[in-house]
């Protein structure tokens, strides 16, 4: 039974380093041909893996894309970033989540727009992650804008739609890539000018 057991770890071990070792193959691709389709034979051959095991793993381009979304949140802290915009204080829970969404993207800004630019060439697999993430994205910001309704801190004239709006707008990985690589400010700086933005067009 022991050894059933050891036996059971390891190739769970093994198959969780060979999905590893195709997302990492994925991540080259788009950062050294970020304008260009991938293709799976690529990647299978950067991951030292077949063709045929790409398919077996993650099931189509769209399942290997999707994968890619929830692993490029993970490592964004998107967790973290949950809870920031959790607190109750709806002022501060837009902070952190601003800073949070800015944080995610700083977490791998290469792969991020790499893949916002395929989505563009790829509607089927890489479109369908990145709308995925944006559906929350866009969730996050609806609901922070009815709580700053509820607990009065938007302008007089402010909809609880047209916050939501803004919000959609300011944590936009195209807005924030703009201050990053346009006008060479850090996360933080990145984070400081949006706050300040979304505070001064929205709150009291």
């Amino acid at each position: 039974m022991a050894g059933r057991k050891y036996e059971q770890r390891l190739r769970a071990e093994s198959a969780q380093r060979t999905r590893r070792r195709i997302l990492d193959a994925l991540y080259r691709c788009l950062r050294e041909a970020p304008g260009e389709p991938v293709g799976i034979d690529r990647v299978a051959r950067l991951a030292g893996v077949a063709r045929p095991t790409v398919y077996q793993v993650y099931g189509s381009r769209a399942g290997l894309f999707a994968a890619l979304g929830e692993d490029l949140l993970v490592r964004g802290g998107f967790a973290q970033m949950l809870q920031t915009a959790a607190r109750p204080d709806a002022r501060e829970a837009v902070r952190g989540a601003i800073r949070g969404v800015v944080g995610m993207y700083a977490a791998d800004f290469d792969a991020v727009r790499a893949l916002s630019s395929m989505a563009r060439l790829d509607a089927t697999a890489a479109g369908g992650a990145v709308r995925r993430m944006e559906e929350r994205r866009l969730a996050g910001a609806a609901d922070l804008a009815g709580r700053l309704a509820e607990q009065g801190c938007l302008r007089p004239g402010v909809s609880v739609e047209h916050a939501t709006d803004v919000l959609w707008l300011l944590t936009s990985f195209e807005n924030v890539d703009l201050l990053h690589a346009g006008r060479s400010r850090t996360p933080e700086e990145t984070a400081d000018t949006l706050i300040a933005v979304a505070e001064q067009s929205l709150l009291r």
